[in-house]
């Protein structure tokens, strides 16, 4: 039930700009590994995601990390070890990504899957953790550098850049505003880049603007400036927003062929059984 809700609810941030790099194989499996995790530690993240014993493994560095966080997060909150690990699995072509995440406090599966799709990752079933809370910032970085190593191709460093700024741009505003309103508005942004790119940066202000008044949310002279620095480097650089624009249409197809098959309708009937069992209890407290 939580794998479908989590794919029915990320299959709305695959409107975003992708990198094309070397076709993977599908079924093919990465494991990133905090490069200071104590093997205690490692063999717990190892069982918690069901990593397969022939999987090619990679360790992560809090060098790494800082490398692609320290320009955006305090180096405090970056901390000194690597402790953040993930699964990759490869699926089929035009599948999009599924993430999932355990013991991660601030950075959401949305908004990871944002970022990802920016630096070129897709089509597949990621799964983030850490043996004990982590705020999941460092994450990203093993997984460019496993979809790297799978690929056989870099991605371009300004890419890893723009991409952790994204998340963490994403996350700082989540705080301010709520998660799902920062997420909603990054992604209607984007979508109207790949529709109709801005000119000019006074053009992209406007226009976040707009977007962020439609989505009811009102935005600090901070806030904004934040997300016209984020979109200003993410419209210049070398994206497809063709892509952009068929990665939308196939989302819209996704998500309609779910909601019409019977398996969608009995998840909406869940839904709304969930929604009327917490009604009934908050009447409850008042009897």
């Amino acid at each position: 039930m939580k794998t479908k809700w989590l794919a029915l609810l990320l299959i709305f941030t695959l409107l975003v700009p992708t990198y094309v790099l070397a076709d993977v194989a599908e079924g093919e499996t990465i494991i990133t590994l905090g490069e200071n995790l104590t093997a205690d530690q490692k063999q717990k993240v190892l069982d918690d995601m069901k990593a397969p014993a022939d999987a090619q493994t990679i360790l992560v560095s809090n060098a790494e990390e800082h490398k692609y966080l320290s320009q955006y997060v305090p180096k405090a909150q970056i901390g000194t070890k690597a402790i953040s690990s993930s699964k990759i699995t490869y699926t089929k072509k035009g599948s999009g990504l599924v993430v999932q995440t355990h013991n991660i406090s601030w950075v959401t599966d949305a908004m990871y899957t944002n970022a990802l799709i920016t630096a070129g990752v897709k089509d597949a079933d990621i799964y983030i953790t850490a043996p004990f809370q982590v705020s999941g910032t460092a994450a990203l970085t093993g997984l460019m550098k496993a979809y790297e190593t799978t690929a056989n191709k870099p991605i371009p460093e300004e890419v890893k850049q723009v991409a952790n700024q994204e998340m963490v741009t994403t996350a700082k505003l989540g705080d301010q505003i709520g998660s799902d309103k920062a997420v909603e508005l990054v992604t209607r942004v984007k979508e109207a880049i790949a529709e109709n790119p801005p000119k000019t940066t006074e053009d992209l202000r406007i226009l976040i603007e707009k977007l962020a008044k439609e989505l009811g949310i009102t935005l600090t002279e901070e806030q904004l400036n934040n997300l016209v620095t984020l979109f200003d480097k993410m419209k210049n650089l070398n994206i497809d927003w063709d892509q952009v624009t068929n990665q939308l249409n196939k989302a819209k197809e996704q998500v309609s062929a779910f909601l019409s098959s019977e398996e969608g309708q009995t998840f909406l009937d869940q839904i709304k059984d969930i929604f009327a069992s917490f009604i009934d209890f908050i009447k409850s407290l008042f009897k």
